[in-house]
């Protein structure tokens, strides 16, 4: 027959208070007496910790590891000059998408009753030399200006990461090959390469002006391109992934590209106000983008004769054009400053 159970006062640490001890199951059919210090610690574990782990060692395992772009990211957020520049380049995207939204007048209609006429009701930039609105003009001319230097920067950006990154990676005579390529282009002057080469197109549109840029522009991408790939290449995980066997497309689109992309977008960035800037000023010298096409630089050019008799037709656009150049550099310093580790 089974032993009758032993009377409650009869069970090991039966009666106990928890002044005197704590009884814990070992698992194994027994008891083992903790003391009380150790009795009071036997809590579940905070979420997301691991059993047995304390409350400050718990909170940090549930700390979520933050990469390299979340921590930009949360830098940016905190960055006063990127929300400023952000907000003006937003502003600037916006009127370049829908420019009739703030104002209800052509860019092309003109009338020379009014020409150089000061600021009036429903004007408030006044007019320029052809009785034209200055301030219809500007807004359309952030179109422009937007589309050239995003299209510009895309081409860009684009091809200099490809040749760079693949030089870069390969390295041999293809690099030493291109390394060449881009000193002959590094010598020639881009204002002065524009009048060589544009005085000699007719089109009016946004494309010659745009493939010019990406002519002259891609070394300096290919340049950075090709220093970040070498650089990341010999880190400890690209050659891992290289002695498991790795194909070379693994290896650059999967381990390399997102480590060695972040240089490429700071200079990119950057890039882009200099070419809004350099569209501006080869329309200004009269190579660039040519009438009836609405442009900084082609109103800034037709009101420099009389900008002692009407200064408001030359200050509107060149304000708008320092205004945006300056947002995007500014842009750039600020996403450069969150995703270079050095300054963290």
């Amino acid at each position: 027959m089974p032993e009758p159970m032993p009377p409650e006062h009869h069970l090991p640490g039966a009666g106990r208070t928890p002044e005197d001890g704590a009884v814990a199951d070992t698992g194994m059919g027994g008891a083992m007496d903790l003391a009380t210090a150790e009795g009071e610690t036997l809590e579940p574990p905070p979420p997301g910790g691991p059993p047995g782990a304390g409350p400050a060692e718990g909170g940090a395992s549930a700390e979520r590891a933050r990469s390299l772009w979340s921590d930009a990211w949360r830098d940016l957020r905190r960055n006063p000059v990127f929300i400023i520049a952000g907000l003006v380049i937003l502003f600037l995207v916006f009127i370049s998408l829908w420019p009739s939204s703030i104002t209800w007048l052509s860019p092309l209609k003109c009338d020379l009753a009014k020409a150089q006429e000061g600021s009036q009701p429903g004007h408030p930039f006044g007019f320029d030399g052809q009785g034209c609105d200055v301030y219809t003009r500007v807004v359309y001319g952030a179109r422009t200006s937007v589309t050239v230097g995003v299209l510009a920067t895309l081409g860009v950006a684009l091809l200099g990461s490809v040749l760079g990154g693949l030089a870069g990676f390969f390295g041999g005579a293809g690099d030493s090959v291109l390394s060449r390529i881009t000193d002959i282009f590094f010598a020639i002057p881009v204002v002065l390469g524009g009048l060589v080469l544009l005085s000699v197109v007719t089109s009016n549109t946004v494309w010659p002006v745009i493939g010019f840029m990406v002519l002259l522009g891609w070394p300096q991408i290919s340049r950075i391109a090709r220093g970040s790939v070498i650089t990341t290449k010999q880190n400890d995980y690209v050659q891992a992934a290289r002695a498991l066997g790795a194909s070379h497309s693994r290896l650059l689109l999967r381990h390399i590209a997102p480590n060695a992309v972040a240089p490429v977008i700071v200079v990119a960035t950057i890039a882009l106000g200099t070419f809004i800037a350099l569209e501006a000023t080869l329309s200004y010298l009269g190579v660039g983008l040519k009438p009836p096409t609405v442009s900084w630089g082609i109103d800034i050019s037709a009101a420099s004769p009389y900008i002692r008799n009407a200064p408001h037709a030359l200050l509107w656009p060149s304000g708008a054009l320092a205004v945006t150049v300056l947002a995007f550099i500014m842009l750039g310093d600020a996403v450069r400053d969150a995703l270079d580790p050095k300054l963290r």
